[in-house]
């Protein structure tokens, strides 16, 4: 059963390749900003408020110490410094000027795409043998932040020269690597019994980087007749996933 919530999970993740088309009009795009910033809370509220606690009371239990813990989530930001590094590629929200600048061509956005979206489908496999709740909450984070980064991966695309067709069907074949993920993560991470706790504490550490040196940034890009609304949405979308957390638990 695990196993088809995991396929079910990194379908949907792959599915948000078509999201380029969705927000391609203007009016849209301009607003794209605000769901930046619900991304970027979201990916540190569920990292702070659930992954990390969730995987610490675990292997607590089992005698390992927290002081040690801590440092596979900041493995976790090492480890996405790294990989973004290597491939050149950066998430993109509503300011993809600078990921155009940066992607020599659409094909080095597409590798950086199916890598970005194999590693997805190992989190959420990971979260998902912890407990089901983590898994829905791991996939929530993934497709809300995933959102910004597929509008900007189909922007450069397009001004790679593909047409819109062929720009959204390319998109949607490097996102299925997160099935791919997805299924070899539940096998393996499953095998090696205890290593799943370890692989969502590097995850939770993967998502802070994410908010921390994407979302965040690109947000004090913008100027200050939209400052308040994003302070406002991004606490409340803070103090929203506490709760919610909380009560689930």
């Amino acid at each position: 059963m695990i196993l088809l919530y995991i396929i079910i999970a990194t379908i949907l993740v792959s599915l948000t390749s078509f999201v380029g088309v969705i927000l391609g009009s203007k009016h849209i795009e301009k607003k794209l900003h605000y769901f930046v910033t619900f991304a970027a809370a979201t990916l540190l509220a569920v990292a702070f408020f659930d992954m990390i606690p969730e995987s610490l009371e675990g292997l607590e239990s089992a005698g390992f110490h927290s002081h040690e813990l801590m440092g596979f989530v900041l493995l976790g930001i090492l480890l996405f410094f790294l990989v973004e590094r290597f491939i050149h590629w950066h998430h993109c929200g509503r300011e993809h000027g600078d990921c155009e600048r940066k992607s020599a061509s659409g094909s080095l956005v597409l590798y950086g795409d199916f890598v970005h979206n194999f590693i997805d489908g190992l989190l959420i496999a990971g979260a998902f043998l912890i407990n089901p709740i983590t898994g829905i909450f791991t996939t929530l984070t993934v497709l809300i932040h995933e959102i910004p980064q597929e509008f900007g991966d189909f922007a450069v695309l397009i001004h790679s020269g593909y047409s819109k067709i062929k720009a959204l069907m390319l998109n949607f074949y490097s996102a299925l690597s997160a099935v791919l993920g997805g299924v070899l993560g539940y096998f393996a991470l499953d095998a090696i019994q205890g290593v799943a706790p370890f692989a969502v504490l590097i995850a939770a550490g993967g998502f802070i980087y994410i908010a921390l040196s994407d979302l965040v940034p690109s947000l004090h890009k913008h100027g200050r007749e939209t400052l308040w609304k994003e302070s406002t949405i991004f606490m409340i979308t803070i103090v929203f996933f506490f709760y919610f957390i909380l009560l689930l638990h």
